[in-house]
């Protein structure tokens, strides 16, 4: 099975279509999907929802698609760094179904698992756990405590970025850009990866594997990069 595709629109190619429930990698401007994003952002698909940790900044990562309106919900944890989603969310203009960190990341793993749903503690007694079942259930001590259903995420497509991969989709992601990466891919029904550079098999090393090529279907080299900085911090020089 061929799983190389020459870019990212032809990667995306028969896969997109308004409606979709998309779950995208990346941590601020860390490890997301760069090429893909655009490739979306160019097809006019709408009414989309993505899971992802945020929404990017002002016309970068996901916020590209805010500013064409293509994004009809995002599942996330974190929007404080882009306008764009404050007013689209303040006018009502965009659903907003907000997720604490470790609970998005544990609702993609979980849906990658084939597991529908799972109890947490975390959110319980705040707006976050509105409108969920809970359960009560006795922890470590005898003492019984609440916690609150949270549904596993099956997202229709996966779009991740990662450093290298082999021709068979085994993929390695670089540091800190793994972040949400891997349990976005596992979710997916259909995932597409992005990567800097694409090695033969038998290359990597089998033990240094942080997604097995079973959980990809399509695969796109999407160097070079621009290395895009979410906050600039300057000092003035200092005076001798």
């Amino acid at each position: 099975m061929n799983k190389l595709y020459p870019d990212a629109a032809s990667a995306l190619d028969g896969l997109l279509r308004d409606g979709l429930l998309i779950a995208s990698g990346g941590f601020g401007l860390c490890g997301i999907p760069e090429r893909l994003i655009d490739a979306i952002a160019a097809s006019g698909v709408k009414d989309l929802t993505f899971a992802s940790n945020n929404a990017g900044i002002d016309n970068e990562g996901i916020g590209k698609l805010l500013r064409t309106r293509q994004v009809k919900k995002m599942i996330a944890s974190y929007v404080g760094e882009n306008k764009e989603f404050e007013r689209q969310y303040l006018a009502g203009e965009l659903e907003v179904e907000f997720c604490p960190q470790g609970t998005l990341a544990e609702r993609m793993r979980a849906g990658g698992a084939g597991i529908p749903g799972f109890y947490t503690k975390t959110g319980v007694g705040t707006l976050v756990a509105e409108g969920k079942e809970s359960k009560h259930f006795a922890d470590s001590s005898g003492t019984d405590q609440e916690y609150i259903l949270e549904r596993g995420i099956f997202a229709d497509l996966a779009i991740v970025k990662a450093w290298k991969a082999d021709t068979t989709g085994n993929v390695v992601f670089r540091k800190t850009a793994r972040n949400f990466n891997v349990p976005a891919a596992t979710c997916g029904k259909i995932t597409v990866v992005e990567v800097e550079e694409i090695v033969e098999v038998g290359t990597l090393d089998p033990d240094a594997i942080h997604l097995p090529g079973v959980y990809v279907q399509r695969l796109v080299l999407g160097a070079p990069y621009d290395k895009k900085i979410e906050f600039r911090t300057v000092r003035d020089q200092e005076m001798g």
